[in-house]
């Protein structure tokens, strides 16, 4: 009889903490509130650009920090640069097509590190450069290799405007200008926030 006792008390321990995992891991996926779904949304948003963009813009929609030209009617109109209390900047703004042609984005706006070019057309070539400094700072990367920038631009018709972003490790406090490049691109001095 002990026997029994035993490997049901047993059994019974074995269940417990499976029980418990399962418990804790419905709670921690179910959507069943407001508060849980918004959370999830803010990281998202502020890495992907086209929701990031539009809320930058619509408190100030004139705002613009530098403007860069590019080849065959490329232009980059940065409207923010963020310092994150997480050591990173991010740069925002709008890539438009002011040509009179569909334009596929060239190839080396994604740089030449080869672990970036995997990856698709990017923005991976740009870097933030501290004079101040003398320090470039290059596109952040995930675990996975891939740059922290808009990616995978399909072909830009005449006149559209996509919102891009990258992001940067974040220069010293003090440091509040720094000067964006983008290969192809003209160079702009861009005040950083935050």
């Amino acid at each position: 009889m002990s026997m029994r006792f035993t490997t049901r008390a047993r059994g019974r321990l074995a269940a417990w903490p499976i029980a418990a995992v399962l418990a804790f891991g419905l709670s921690g996926c179910g959507g069943g509130g407001g508060g849980g779904d918004d959370k999830p949304e803010a990281p998202t948003s502020s890495s992907k650009s086209s929701e990031s963009k539009p809320d930058a813009q619509e408190g100030d929609p004139g705002k613009t920090l530098a403007e860069l030209r590019g080849p065959s009617g490329l232009f980059l109109r940065v409207t923010e640069a963020q310092r994150d209390g997480g050591g990173f900047v991010t740069v925002s703004g709008d890539l438009k097509n002011d040509g009179d042609d569909t334009i596929n984005i060239p190839a080396q706006l994604s740089g030449n590190e080869t672990e970036i070019i995997r990856n698709g057309k990017s923005l991976g070539g740009a870097t933030l450069v501290d004079s101040k400094g003398k320090k470039r700072y290059y596109v952040l990367r995930d675990t996975e290799g891939r740059p922290l920038t808009t990616t995978k631009f399909p072909p830009m018709k005449a006149g559209e405007s996509l919102p891009v972003f990258m992001q940067f490790p974040a220069p010293p406090a003090d440091t509040a200008e720094v000067t964006l490049q983008l290969p192809m691109f003209t160079t702009g001095t861009i005040e950083i926030s935050g």
